[in-house]
């Protein structure tokens, strides 16, 4: 009997820990398409809310340090101001969609930090009868992120996207120029409104050149982890 106990008090402690993965793992999901949202709407405060006081983001080839200065310099000094100028919240003819898809989502043993990696495909655009230049265009992009649960309330730590091509929309992605958005060369405060510092390793690139961004995870067969080449031209 007492055996019999003692297995079942074990299955019982597993399942239990089963349980809190799959809920944390929901959470994370959830967090991540609620950015996806906000961001979409251009409710940029509230994007940068969803970060740790300590929370990073990488964009387009430049690191934005700390929630409360070079998070909030990406979204609402740079993105509010340009996109929905300093408005918090959509504005006539500006559109943003970038559904989030494809989530693998790892969680720490500890269950206090996980990463997760998601696809998205955008469309944007203005219309051309808003104030300003009408334009649209198709983006894809992969986000590799870094999450933490800071006292039962899961986080953003590190969100790392990594726009991977461009497209226009009559013409299609095969005819965007290289380069056709430069990376940052200047630093904050030089640069009033840039990252706090440059990603240089791996060097930033734009399709028509091509490089996978490495997976967090390990092959779920294998057990290995995939290392990194060099693209070639075939």
């Amino acid at each position: 009997m007492e055996q019999t106990i003692r297995r079942l008090e074990e299955k019982l402690e597993q399942l239990t820990e089963q349980v809190g993965i799959l809920e944390d793992t929901q959470s994370i999901r959830k967090l991540h398409h609620q950015y996806g949202y906000y961001l979409d709407q251009c409710l940029y405060n509230e994007v940068v809310e969803l970060f740790a006081d300590n929370g990073v983001a990488y964009f387009m080839g430049g690191i934005y340090k700390g929630k409360a200065k070079g998070v909030r310099r990406l979204y609402i000094e740079r993105f509010q101001n340009r996109f929905t100028k300093g408005h918090n919240g959509p504005i006539y003819g500006f559109l943003l969609d970038h559904p989030q898809m494809q989530d693998v989502i790892t969680v720490s043993p500890d269950r206090k930090t996980a990463k997760a990696r998601f696809r998205c495909l955008m469309q944007a655009g203005l219309h051309e009868s808003a104030e300003g230049q009408a334009r649209q265009w198709w983006e894809g992009g992969l986000y590799e992120n870094e999450y933490v649960n800071e006292d039962g309330v899961w986080k953003i730590k590190t969100l790392n996207y990594r726009g991977l091509w461009h497209g226009d929309f009559d013409k299609g992605w095969a005819h965007t120029p290289p380069n056709l958005y430069p990376f940052p060369t200047v630093t904050f405060p030089e640069d009033p409104i840039g990252p706090d510092e440059l990603i240089t390793d791996p060097k930033p690139w734009l399709w028509p050149d091509t490089a996978v961004v490495p997976f967090h995870y390990p092959h779920p067969v294998t057990g290995e982890k995939w290392e990194a080449k060099k693209p070639t031209n075939v």
